[in-house]
Parts: C-alpha cells; sequence; structure tokens
C-alpha cells in the first residue's frame, strides 16, 4: 500500500468500523422482515430505513455534496482521499448517533415517524455509501450542477414524501406542530 492509497484504506476502515459498532450495540443487521429489498418506498412503513434504499437515502447523498462543500472550504488543501476519509468519518459518527436510543426516541416524539426505531445496519451501511456517492459525484460535478441536484432532491422529496434533509433536521432540533401536521397530511 502506498501513501496515496492510505486515505480511501482508512474511510473503508471507517466505515467497516461503524458497521461493527452497530451490530456490537445490537442494532439488527437487516430488516426483521427477514429480507433485503433493493428500494422500500413507504415512508409511514415499521420497514422504513431497513433496507437498502429508501426515501431518506437522498438525504445521505446530499450529505456527501455538503461534506465535500465544507471541507473544500475549510481543508481544500488536503487532497482528496484525506476528505474523503473526514466527511466518512462524520457520517459513520452520524450513523452510529442516528441509531442510538436517544436519537430515536426523539425522532419518535417530536416528528410523524412514529414507527421509526432506527436504520438496520444494512440500512446505515448504504446510507454511509451514499454520503460517499455524493461526495465523489460533487468531485466531478460543476458547481451548479451540485447545487442543481441538492435543490432538486430537496423539491422531490418534500413533494413526495413531505420531508427531506431540510426538514427532518429542522424537526430534530426544532419541531414545529405545523410542518408535523404538514407532513401527516393535515
Amino acid at each position: 500500500m502506498t501513501r496515496r492509497h492510505l486515505p480511501y484504506v482508512i474511510t473503508a476502515a471507517l466505515a467497516l468500523a461503524a458497521v461493527v459498532w452497530l451490530l456490537m450495540i445490537g442494532r439488527t443487521p437487516i430488516c426483521t422482515c427477514g429480507f433485503v429489498k433493493l428500494w422500500h418506498g413507504e415512508t409511514m412503513s415499521s420497514e422504513s430505513s431497513q433496507h437498502l434504499l429508501d426515501w431518506y437515502s437522498p438525504s445521505h447523498l446530499l450529505h456527501g455534496f455538503l461534506l465535500y462543500g465544507a471541507l473544500w472550504l475549510v481543508a481544500r488543501r488536503l487532497g482528496f482521499g484525506w476528505r474523503l476519509a473526514i466527511a466518512t468519518a462524520i457520517e459513520a459518527v452520524w450513523e452510529i448517533v442516528e441509531n442510538s436510543d436517544a436519537i430515536i426516541e426523539r425522532y419518535r416524539a417530536v416528528t410523524i415517524s412514529l414507527d421509526y426505531f432506527g436504520d438496520s445496519v444494512v440500512n446505515s451501511a448504504a446510507d454511509i455509501g451514499a454520503m460517499i456517492l455524493g461526495f465523489w459525484l460533487a468531485r466531478m460535478l460543476p458547481l451548479w450542477a451540485s447545487v442543481v441536484i441538492v435543490i432538486g432532491f430537496e423539491v422531490l422529496t418534500l413533494w413526495l414524501i413531505r420531508d427531506g434533509l431540510a426538514l427532518n433536521v429542522l424537526m430534530l432540533v426544532y419541531p414545529l406542530d405545523a410542518i408535523r401536521l404538514w407532513q401527516a397530511g393535515g
């Protein structure tokens, strides 16, 4: 292994460490339904966040775009690989925190996600993979295309499922009854 490959090895190790940690704390490896689907499109379902991809996968893709932009601003002297490793560390920590009892209970208490019991480990691994894909796309695409993708996915998920990255963060940090009612279809 050369020095050039080190940040990519660290990236893979960080993703693997998150998966191992989630398994060690008792997160379910796959959906308790007994199988893994490539796509699960129902948000008001106990199977949401249990399969590989779901309506929240785009928000993890957007994490990659946003982390790429933030790290380009504050750490552009580091090479792409090192910035990717940092972004993966941040995403891995988020997956661990997101699947802690405190955050799961917070989601259930202040959002419409009453059937949310945390992600399966396979879903968390796919979420980390989506962030990595978003990070790589942000590097490859012109800035205008990245902005269009971020806005486009936010508008798409707002329209289709009444949720998205911005609303998810808002409702987790500062829940608003008017938004919760709107998300519930009221």
